[in-house]
């Protein structure tokens, strides 16, 4: 007889190629800086020998002081009153910070409070930068939205689309200075925002994975959604399967074997997973993790190297936060961070680590 523990056992962690732990070090040039905010970045591309990073950039008067305090020019939190900026690196350590990639738009526009949470495409010699936008002003409740800009070079000039690509589902009702949890009518899991969004090319169309929030739900409960394109720019239709994860936070995915890995991280039932789908869509836990990075964005790798289920997943930068793992004290003493005074959010690299588990 078999206890219902290992009737379910298949295969050990050693032995899963799902499976992995991770590493941290710090970086130059991104790294902790008091009064600038460095979060979100994005996956990591390769372009003759130099690795580009976009990520969300702040410089601000002070920490983030929550919705009611805030000002036209004091954050509201970290991501608020921030832009997309970039920086290139020849080995994936030290990183010179090229300045802004995409910035806030003017009085009115969609994207007039903040421009954040940046992914990054290249395809067939073009680059597409996907992003979150919030117009102003900013409470619990503001909508957010994803946009699009393209370049025909790493550097830009960048050219922002005129509207959203995706917007939340219309459905539920909170007010607008609400918590979204004091819900009047609670609507999908996307009615608030859309936003971490992640996009692939993969079956001769443009995949743009996104994470939802909605009005009613708990920012905790947040899942995962994907909306579908024959052309970059859009119309981008959302499956009808969505939410495709009931779990997960930052959106972190990559091709392979013709579907999508994924690791979710934080939130839902299934948070710490890595998980596969072969369409795309219809996701299965394949490993559980500890640790994984926050707000993980990996290296881009081209088919003919990603021949294993995690190559999509070797190495990378992540955020630190004032809510990381990475934040605590055994963290900080073991990256060398002995100067934070102040919770400014500030990027590391981590990298796959499947021997021993341990801060480099």
């Amino acid at each position: 007889m078999r206890s219902a523990a290992m009737q379910r056992f298949t295969l050990r962690d050693a032995e899963n190629p799902w499976f992995t732990k991770f590493r941290y070090s710090t970086i130059d040039g991104l790294g902790y800086e008091k009064g600038i905010v460095r979060r979100d970045p994005s996956c990591i591309i390769q372009v003759d020998e130099v690795y580009f990073v976009w990520y969300t950039r702040g410089a601000h008067p002070c920490p983030a002081v929550g919705h009611e305090r805030a000002t036209d020019t004091i954050p509201a939190m970290p991501w608020d009153l921030t832009d997309v900026w970039y920086a290139t690196s020849s080995d994936g350590h030290a990183w010179r910070e090229r300045g802004p990639a995409v910035e806030r738009g003017p009085q009115g526009s969609y994207d007039e409070r903040s421009i954040f949470t940046p992914d990054v495409l290249a395809h067939e010699d073009r680059y597409y930068l996907v992003y979150q936008v919030t117009k102003a002003p900013t409470w619990r409740s503001t909508p957010e939205s994803i946009a699009l800009a393209w370049a025909d070079s790493p550097h830009g000039p960048w050219t922002k689309t005129a509207a959203p690509i995706l917007e939340p589902d219309p459905s539920g009702e909170v007010e607008e200075r609400a918590h979204p949890e004091e819900a009047k009518t609670q609507g999908t899991f996307d009615s608030l925002r859309v936003h971490d969004p992640a996009l692939l090319y993969r079956d001769g169309r443009y995949w743009l994975y996104f994470k939802g929030e909605g009005i009613g739900h708990s920012n905790m409960d947040s899942k995962w959604g994907v909306a579908i394109a024959e052309d970059p720019l859009g119309l981008y239709e959302k499956s009808p399967l969505i939410p495709i994860t009931n779990s997960g936070h930052e959106v972190m995915v990559w091709n392979y074997a013709g579907g999508v890995g994924a690791l979710l991280t934080r939130c839902g039932p299934e948070k710490n997973t890595i998980q596969f789908a072969a369409d795309g869509l219809n996701f299965e836990v394949k490993a559980t993790i500890i640790d994984p990075p926050q707000a993980a964005g990996a290296l881009r790798v081209s088919g003919n190297m990603n021949t294993e289920p995690l190559s999509g997943l070797s190495w990378g930068l992540s955020h630190v936060t004032q809510w990381s793992p990475q934040a605590t004290q055994q963290g900080q003493d073991a990256l060398g961070i002995t100067s934070i005074d102040e919770p400014w959010d500030f990027l590391i690299r981590w990298e796959r680590h499947d021997q021993s588990l341990g801060w480099v």
